[in-house]
């Protein structure tokens, strides 16, 4: 399958990880700075290969390459019209998170990517992992009972030199702030796996420590779901002095779970009434990363590749990567108003927010 990836920056290499380990052919890369393009190549025994393109233009890419997929892991502020361009000339596509940065480009993804065909995932790698699913087979096989409440905690650090290696960061248009970029994995994960059906959220943000960026660095939130849970959120890159945890907890009539490691990866708690021989050796589990971004990207991939041989909608599709943004741009419209803020949302923007923290 002919594939080409747009955007090579930090979190590119686990995109090249996952082409490598799903037999991809890489036909193109594409960086507006054509040294990221060689860096990483050169970091995967890359560069001499004659056969992989290199373009600064992905418009000129897709024309020229014709790939069957491309992953988009620019910047976060041009995600929406990339895709938007891919999918119209039918181009599969795996598109970093957030999906886009309004609700109007996301739910645009959504419905050109019906219109035309093309199958389109949602880069929440996270829910492939392990600790992840064990957990998503329990909910589904309804171990839990009547589910109680749940939360999410993402506790990390980055410091001014995270952000000085990429201006684009910390910018309501092209970023947003911790709950948009750091936190937005495990705000999909606690929407998901309770159910999905949001119908309000409460939040507060603050920017604390970084006064060098626009957007927020700590936001919390509490959501009311239709099916009577609720969960918090806690979001923050103001630990110090590193990273200290990605958190989940979901409490049920009959179980209890906690999710822990930098990124969920690990299960630190494994509780049901019900305990069954599967059970043993669940609790302490830990699923080796090599980078906090877990090994979800290779599963994820994986399931792209199925979905499009086989005609299917990706275990993530574009709708996932909408309402995980939906999630973040609620808060945000929250702390905005000062008020609760009633789901689905139709008209909000991470520009919207400017002149927040001012």
């Amino acid at each position: 399958m002919r594939y080409a990836l747009i955007g090579c920056g930090r979190i590119a290499t686990n995109h090249i990880k996952a082409v490598v380990n799903n037999g991809l052919e890489l036909t193109a890369v594409c960086d507006i700075v054509p040294e990221k393009m060689e860096q990483l190549l050169a970091k995967h025994g890359l560069e001499k290969e004659e056969s992989i393109r290199r373009y600064t233009d992905y418009k000129q890419m897709v024309e020229e390459c014709e790939p069957e997929l491309v992953a988009i892991a620019t910047e976060s502020g041009v995600h929406a019209q990339i895709a938007l361009y891919c999918i119209e000339k039918g181009v599969n596509c795996i598109i970093e998170k957030p999906i886009a940065m309004s609700m109007e480009d996301a739910d645009a993804i959504v419905k050109l990517a019906e219109e035309k065909h093309v199958k389109v995932s949602a880069c929440h790698q996270n829910r492939f992992n392990i600790a992840v699913q064990e957990v998503k087979q329990a909910i589904d096989a309804g171990r839990f009972g009547r589910m109680s409440h749940g939360s999410i905690h993402v506790r990390w650090n980055r410091n001014k030199g995270y952000y000085d290696q990429a201006p684009w960061r910390g910018l309501w248009a092209s970023d947003g702030g911790a709950l948009m970029n750091q936190c937005i994995h495990g705000i999909d994960l606690i929407r998901w796996l309770m159910g999905d059906e949001v119908e309000e959220v409460y939040g507060q943000t603050r920017q604390r420590f970084h006064d060098y960026l626009e957007a927020e660095d700590i936001g919390v939130a509490v959501v009311r779901f239709k099916n009577g849970t609720v969960a918090t959120i806690e979001g923050t890159t103001n630990v110090y002095p590193e990273n200290l945890e990605e958190t989940l907890y979901l409490f049920g009539e009959k179980g209890t779970v906690k999710l822990g490691g930098t990124s969920t990866n690990n299960i630190d708690v494994w509780k049901f009434a019900d305990e069954d021989a599967g059970d043993a050796g669940k609790e302490g589990l830990k699923e080796a990363t090599s980078n906090v971004y877990g090994n979800g990207h290779t599963s994820l991939y994986a399931d792209v590749i199925d979905a499009i041989q086989n005609d299917r909608a990706p275990y993530i599709d574009a709708k996932a990567g909408r309402n995980a943004l939906e999630m973040v741009l609620a808060i945000y419209k929250s702390q905005k108003e000062g008020v609760p803020v009633k789901l689905p949302l139709s008209d909000f923007a991470s520009v919207d927010m400017k002149g927040m923290f001012e």
